[in-house]
């Protein structure tokens, strides 16, 4: 096999003698002498140019018969940002991989959710990134294996069918051919020094790329925050030790379950603790979570592009690596944004937690205070809208979109192609332009989305000196494209709302 067309040989060289951590996940160097293959950071001295060869995915070099380094572990390397600001077939296949579409589902139904047939998606993957969807998949369960491996206790069979595998024959293959080690001797490696964990829960740690600045992501989260479904707790219960800070904590409706997710910010990597009803949705739930924080981005390329606005440079300099907050589920963050319309946040909480007083499915809770899960679409087409608080022609917007969100005539997922999700919002009763762009930005995950009417936006416009009209703010962030959705953040963050502070 060989290396993809578009990796660019010279730079990928000096990545990887530089040790450059800002390229892990963006390709992988497999070196041709020793057959494993690494991160571009991995710490050990740098093969010989000759000896190196370059592929975009982990599972590509797994095909190509190179196995994964065991000190810089490359399949623990923070995603590749491409799949999270593109909406082409490649990156949206990506997203939905991620999520477990095709061990739920197999190739067909990766293909039928995307529009296209099997051999059009395998083609452009391969193409791309030296890998079909079945092996993609492979690497990805493999990488959940490994998870399980060394942070619980479960018996290898539980941990193989829980992984997405078929057998545990193929379970032990897999492993020992990605790994060179057996699925045992992966465990014996693993310190025995790891806090004691409850039956379903496992804590991780969700890489980054640096810098990560967790005030507006964090503060906007917690200031947000349903009761009942979110809640942010001063002290993280994740059993790591470091700085004491607080944690977010949030229920999550998965495909086999549902789950509790703790996160805290570290200085380098999140803090994850997980507690699942079924633990086959562990892939599902590391991917939503990475999504939500947007874990994958890559701040120096966004950050960079901003200061080239010396209007804009003051804010990125003071505090780097804003990540834009999104949403573990599209279609909840729809409801509420239709909830937050021209309300206070105090007032848009008070509204949600009532639907899910009143609608959600109810669950305990252990550690803390949630309750429920955020009803489903399904759950809230039932709503009688005399019993909404809020004006009638709302109330239109807020029935009309849960019934085309349960009956599939909207549907909003990974997989969406924005452009035309848009057009869909902006179709329905009470939709406009703020809201289909708040929903493009946090919960369908366009870099590029912007809020030219937002209030806090314009008032932060004036503030800076830059225009301060809908249409003349349009034209000024032509020089941010494409990632507008984060200058939305630095504005954002010149205001005392609390979504702009780190909870204390």
């Amino acid at each position: 096999m060989q290396t993809a067309t578009h990796l660019d040989r010279e730079h990928c060289v000096r990545a990887v003698q530089s040790k450059d951590a800002r390229f892990d996940g963006w390709f992988f160097t497999a070196v041709l002498t020793t057959r494993i293959y690494c991160r571009p950071s991995c710490p050990v001295v740098p093969p010989k140019p000759e000896n190196m060869t370059f592929y975009p995915s982990a599972a590509a070099c797994q095909q190509a018969g190179f196995r994964a380094c065991k000190r810089c572990r490359p399949d623990t390397s923070p995603g590749s940002p491409e799949w999270n600001q593109r909406a082409d077939l490649v990156a949206r296949a990506m997203r939905l991989i991620a999520d477990g579409v095709v061990d739920r589902e197999g190739v067909p139904g990766l293909a039928d959710r995307l529009g296209y047939s099997t051999r059009q998606v395998e083609r452009q993957l391969l193409a791309e990134l030296g890998a079909g969807p079945l092996a993609l998949a492979r690497a990805q369960r493999a990488q959940t294996a490994r998870l399980l491996i060394e942070t619980s206790p479960l018996p290898m069979a539980d941990i193989a069918f829980a992984a997405g595998f078929s057998s545990i024959r193929t379970f032990n293959g897999t492993v020992r051919e990605v790994f060179a080690l057996s699925p045992s001797e992966l465990r014996a490696r693993t310190p025995r020094n790891t806090p004691a964990s409850t039956p379903g829960t496992l804590s991780l740690r969700l890489p980054f790329r640096a810098p990560l600045n967790p005030d507006n992501l964090f503060g906007h989260l917690a200031a947000t925050a349903v009761p009942g479904v979110e809640e942010w707790l001063p002290r993280s219960p994740d059993g790591v030790g470091g700085t004491p800070t607080g944690a977010y904590r949030r229920t999550l409706r998965l495909p086999y379950g549902h789950g509790i997710v703790s996160l805290a910010p570290r200085p380098d990597h999140i803090a994850c603790r997980l507690t699942l009803s079924d633990l086959r949705d562990l892939t599902v739930a590391i991917s939503r979570c990475r999504r939500m924080l947007d874990l994958d981005a890559d701040p120096v390329a966004v950050d960079d592009q901003l200061r080239t606005d010396p209007f804009l440079a003051p804010l990125v300099d003071k505090a780097p690596g804003r990540r834009v907050p999104r949403t573990v589920d599209e279609a909840e963050f729809a409801v509420r944004a239709v909830l937050g319309q021209q309300v206070s946040t105090a007032a848009a909480r008070t509204h949600a937690a009532r639907l899910v007083t009143a609608h959600g499915k109810p669950l305990d809770d252990p550690e803390g205070g949630l309750t429920h899960l955020f009803p489903s679409p399904e759950a809230l087409a039932d709503v009688d809208p005399e019993t909404l608080a809020m004006p009638r022609t709302r109330r239109t917007t807020f029935t009309t979109l849960v019934r085309q969100l349960a009956d599939g005539t909207l549907h909003l997922g990974v997989e969406s192609d924005w452009s035309e999700a848009r057009a869909r919002l902006l179709a329905l009763p009470g939709f406009g332009p703020w809201t289909v762009d708040v929903i493009a930005m946090r919960a369908l995950g366009d870099p590029d989305a912007f809020l030219p009417t937002d209030l806090g936006i314009r008032r932060a416009a004036r503030e800076l000196g830059l225009p301060s009209t809908p249409a003349a703010l349009t034209a000024r962030a032509e020089a941010w494209r494409p990632w507008r959705a984060y200058a939305v953040q630095y504005l954002w963050a010149t205001d005392s709302h609390p979504i702009n502070f780190l909870p204390v």
